[in-house]
């Protein structure tokens, strides 16, 4: 008698695994795997990724999908683990987005244009700061013939900072170049050892709070809408960001500066159904995503689409349309027209 008992509630737990497998109309779905590419497990995409794959695999179960975040070298890597169908979803810094597409520097001569925008996640907020005796302007111009360090070598700071200065006429010539980690930049400032530094990140920055709650007598510098112009002449993946006050201890203004997305990317040869449920998915449990990691918090559908540098994947671009958001012309996926 046990015997059977136990054989019917085998039978029972058998038939809710295999209707847990099906979606909607009763059809089995074949299982979806999705690697997305973050970074290092102890960056901000890793955490992010995996949240994403989280939330995925279990709203999406029944149609199939299951999905995990892989760590990974950044973003140059994630370009070439989308290409080769090792990584199926990516997150990447605008800038390497927009360099791979066009085939510019460490993608020089091999534009990549299968690459889709599916979603800004949180902005990487420009932070160049100065000590408040070498401030004329109060403008991101006033690093002109300071000591100030551009980033570590060959970092995404670094790259981005030498952008950034190009577009206001500015090269290495022009500043006494250092190469420091965030917190060695403040270090080297309150010793009296360097003038300021560029630190991109998600606000707030813990070493610029440090800056503020130390004394460290200097101030965040802004980026007028004439520079983000000229900046975006070069490659066109910034926008601007307002940092409010009382962002960092003692600021008691806002600060206009600019902001470049790290977004969620894929190939246009992921299907449109699965990008489309993708997201879908996210875009309606953003409160699952906000668990994930603090940077999570600026995720909101209104910002979705900020400094995109590449055209959206036609399921991304089909949601986005859905829910009545306005699409730049450049955004628009070659495949809608």
């Amino acid at each position: 008698m046990k015997k059977i008992y136990y054989c019917i509630i085998l039978m029972i737990a058998l038939l809710f695994i295999s209707a847990c497998n099906k979606n909607a109309s009763g059809e089995k779905k074949k299982t979806q795997f999705l690697t997305i590419a973050t970074a290092s497990t102890g960056g901000t995409y890793y955490p992010i990724g995996v949240g994403m794959g989280n939330l995925w695999s279990e709203k999406l179960y029944s149609e199939g999908i299951k999905a995990s975040g892989q760590s990974s070298a950044g973003s140059i890597e994630n370009i070439d683990l989308i290409k080769n169908d090792e990584a199926q979803l990516a997150i990447l810094q605008g800038l390497i987005g927009v360099q791979a597409y066009t085939g510019k520097e460490s993608f020089k001569g091999e534009p990549y244009l299968e690459l889709r925008a599916i979603s800004m996640l949180w902005p990487n907020v420009e932070h160049f700061v100065l000590m408040d005796e070498k401030i004329k302007s109060g403008t991101i111009s006033d690093m002109k013939g300071t000591s100030f360090s551009v980033g570590p070598q060959a970092s995404g700071t670094e790259q981005s900072t030498l952008v950034m200065m190009e577009g206001i006429d500015l090269t290495k010539d022009n500043i006494k170049s250092e190469y420091l980690g965030y917190d060695d930049t403040i270090s080297a400032m309150r010793d009296g050892r360097l003038d300021g530094g560029s630190l991109g990140a998600g606000v707030p920055v813990s070493a610029i709070t440090d800056m503020y709650a130390s004394g460290v007598k200097a101030s965040i510098l802004e980026v007028t809408d004439e520079q983000l112009n000229k900046i975006n002449e070069i490659y066109h993946t910034w926008y601007e960001f307002i940092i409010p006050k009382g962002t960092y201890p003692k600021q008691e203004e806002d600060i206009k500066t600019i902001a470049q997305p790290n977004f969620l990317a894929a190939s246009k040869k992921l299907d449109e159904h699965t990008v489309y449920l993708l997201t879908k998915t996210l875009y309606e449990n953003l409160d699952f995503m906000y668990e994930s990691h603090h940077s999570a918090k600026n995720m909101k559908l209104e910002t979705a689409l900020d400094g995109l540098p590449v055209p959206l994947h036609i399921g991304a671009y089909k949601y986005f349309k859905e829910v009545g958001l306005e699409i730049r012309d450049e955004l628009i996926p070659p495949e809608a027209r």
